[in-house]
């Protein structure tokens, strides 16, 4: 299927790695010039059809900037992706999380989208309308957790602000929807400082016990690979799904067990 996206112009956050990564090379395979920003680009530069943009997300200027630099390189943004996150288990309770923890969480997992977001609307609507993506979390609904309350908070208000600004921002040709993954194979998982490590450390299980036990939540058994995360965000940014918008596409596996 064509997605009808060749030679538009992509945005993506969070670009370096993981979900982001696959993003940007599966846009860019479907066409795209894709302005991918990350801390480190490294993994970005040899990717055909990508510009790749260093800087910091978390701080204000910093979406600002990267939404600017392809509006400078190619006069305009068609689709914009907000997957710049991160999560920091809370294994020591509510009481041990500061304010400083709280913000610096909202910053990085809200405040960067809404930066992003501004920056990009302010560019799609003159030019008759745009696509926004971001990338949530199953968090943001599914068994709120104390060991990620700062995060499942900015996702959750991450998933209001989507479903508000499809509304005021439709009829003005801007759509807006959000991918909500579950456990996805990533470092944010699975690597050494991940979170199976990070539990496993905590609880005195080891690490692949700690995967076979969330694998084994889901109904598939199995993470979500970061390329099928991808793909659905890639036919969010399609014309054509131009009639979807205020949509959360939950990717999971079954995990999430309710309607």
């Amino acid at each position: 299927m064509d997605l009808e996206l060749d030679g538009r112009v992509a945005v993506v956050t969070g670009a370096s790695k993981g979900i982001g990564l696959a993003v940007v090379r599966t846009l860019a395979e479907e066409g795209m010039h894709v302005v991918a920003g990350a801390r480190t680009a490294g993994a970005l530069r040899d990717v055909p059809g990508v510009t790749p943009v260093e800087l910091d997300l978390s701080r204000p200027g910093g979406p600002e900037d990267l939404v600017a630099a392809a509006v400078q390189r190619h006069g305009g943004v068609d689709v914009l992706v907000n997957n710049v996150g991160g999560v920091k288990l809370r294994l020591d309770g509510f009481l041990a999380l500061s304010d400083a923890d709280f913000e610096a969480t909202l910053q990085l997992n809200l405040f960067a989208a809404l930066r992003a977001t501004r920056a990009a609307v302010a560019d799609m609507v003159p030019r008759g309308g745009g696509t926004i993506v971001n990338v949530n979390s199953v968090n943001a609904f599914f068994h709120p957790d104390g060991a990620v309350i700062d995060y499942g908070a900015a996702k959750a208000a991450l998933l209001n602000v989507a479903k508000a600004l499809s509304q005021e921002l439709g009829p003005q040709g801007v759509r807006v929807n959000s991918v909500s993954p579950g456990p996805v194979e990533t470092d944010l998982w699975l690597g050494d400082g991940g979170v199976a490590a990070t539990v496993g450390a905590a609880t005195g299980a080891e690490p692949g016990a700690v995967r076979a036990q969330v694998m084994a939540a889901s109904a598939t058994g199995r993470f979500t690979r970061p390329d099928e995360v991808a793909t659905l965000v890639a036919l969010l940014a399609s014309p054509r799904t131009a009639n979807v918008t205020g949509a959360n596409v939950v990717i999971d596996g079954g995990l999430v067990k309710t309607m």
